[in-house]
């Protein structure tokens, strides 16, 4: 027998199989005869629905479209009641969205940097011109003809990474040494 006829009686009989034990185990389950139509209608939909063009896009990657977002100034302040940092730089917030330019509710990814409470100690006070944190946020937003706005009450924080190993770049001596102010 040749071995194309082999593979095609192998799969035959693995269809066979299946469709056996699905129609009985229809049976078990439900307590009712199997309506046989029904389930291998129901089996060809859901084959053909996997390889529909929808589900075969959504699968693709996609890069994310940078937007413009009006709100801005509350998006950081929300950011950092819900981080509980010190402040977000708001030039370096970053907003994408892999669902297009469409009018509507778009979902938003958020990245901003982030600024720790300013550390004192006695004798000592550091400032630091460097963020401490990055934040990863999304939320909802509404696309319109006058611009994208972030709807606040969707804003959801993803994760919040420190920076570590972060060395100060200028130290000022003052009072003979004994404090210091470093900036930088």
């Amino acid at each position: 027998m040749p071995k194309a006829l082999k593979i095609i009686l192998i799969l035959l009989l693995f269809i066979g199989f299946f469709e056996a034990g699905l129609l009985s185990s229809y049976t078990i389950v439900t307590s009712e005869p199997p309506d046989v139509k029904g389930l291998i209608d129901l089996q060809i939909n859901t084959i053909a629905e996997l390889f529909s063009s929808e589900n075969i896009n959504s699968v693709l990657i996609k890069d994310p479209q940078k937007v413009n977002v009006t709100n801005k100034v509350d998006v950081s302040e929300n950011l950092t009641s819900l981080a509980k940092v010190d402040g977000v730089d708001i030039d370096s917030m970053n907003f994408t969205t892999y669902s297009g330019s469409s009018e509507g509710k778009i979902s938003v990814n958020i990245t901003a940097l982030a600024y720790s409470s300013p550390n004192t100690t006695s004798g000592r006070i550091v400032l630091s011109g460097t963020p401490d944190y990055i934040i990863k946020a999304t939320a909802e937003a509404n696309s319109s003809d006058s611009g994208i706005t972030v709807d606040l009450n969707t804003l959801k924080i993803i994760s919040i990474l420190k920076f570590f190993n972060q060395t100060s770049s200028n130290s000022y001596s003052l009072n003979n040494g004994s404090d210091r102010i470093t900036i930088g």
